[in-house]
């Protein structure tokens, strides 16, 4: 069961929702909001697996709201807007929903939301050999033994995988890090980390993966160092 919430400045829109949410068995919507600063309160003491959540209201539009929020939450944006729909994948947005929302749509997004719930939920418990990043409106599943390297590109981490191919995924280095094993990567850089499997040698400041050339930064070069030394 996926507990969830809903906003929107519509009275009737959030009535909507309701009735589509009876329709789906595995979600359960606990309350609705039409004002921003009741929403969070209520988050900040009953956080929620997922919202659904409007974008254009008076105080407080969908997009600032999700900034502000400081956990972990699946999100479904709701709106008239299809304007909206790049800026709401772009915050990782699970899924975009045009008014009227149509029930099998809706089910779509539900099944999407529940999908990534379940990941979420058992990579704690279980061993993984991959990694799951949201990156052009799709859930993408890359092995371990595939990345090679990962750079940063302002919000965006740009994944390097072994057959030359690049993923992008909006996520910070340090919390991508935190998702793969930290026996198998390795920061090397501000703006740079390596899966070690791959680092044929390093020379002065530079590491290099094959004919790839990486800086090694200062700020990383004991790291790296011990790690090396480790294994002679």
């Amino acid at each position: 069961m996926i507990n969830c919430i809903a906003l929107d400045d519509e009275p009737m829109a959030l009535e909507v929702i309701k009735e589509l949410c009876k329709e789906v068995p595995f979600i359960n919507l606990s309350h609705t909001f039409t004002r921003v600063s009741l929403a969070q309160k209520h988050l900040n003491k009953f956080p929620v697996d997922l919202i659904f959540l409007d974008i254009e209201m008076p105080d407080k539009n969908g997009f600032e709201f999700l900034k502000s929020l400081n956990q972990d939450v699946i999100v479904i944006f709701t709106t008239a807007y299809s304007k909206y729909a790049a800026e709401g994948f772009d915050v990782n947005a699970i899924d975009y929903l045009l008014k009227p929302i149509e029930i099998d749509r809706f089910k779509i997004a539900c099944k999407k939301a529940t999908d990534f719930f379940e990941f979420s939920a058992n990579a704690t418990s279980k061993i993984q050999n991959c990694l799951y990043v949201r990156s052009e409106y799709a859930l993408i599943k890359i092995l371990y033994s595939d990345i090679r390297f990962l750079e940063t590109m302002d919000d965006y981490i740009k994944i390097h995988t072994s057959d030359g191919k690049t993923i992008l995924t909006l996520m910070s280095m340090k919390k991508i890090l935190e998702k793969l094993p930290n026996n198998e990567f390795i920061r090397v850089h501000r703006s740079f980390a390596v899966s070690l499997s791959t680092i044929s040698s390093i020379r002065n400041k530079t590491i290099y993966l094959g004919e790839t050339a990486i800086p090694l930064g200062t700020n990383y070069t004991k790291d790296v160092q011990q790690i090396f030394s480790s294994k002679k």
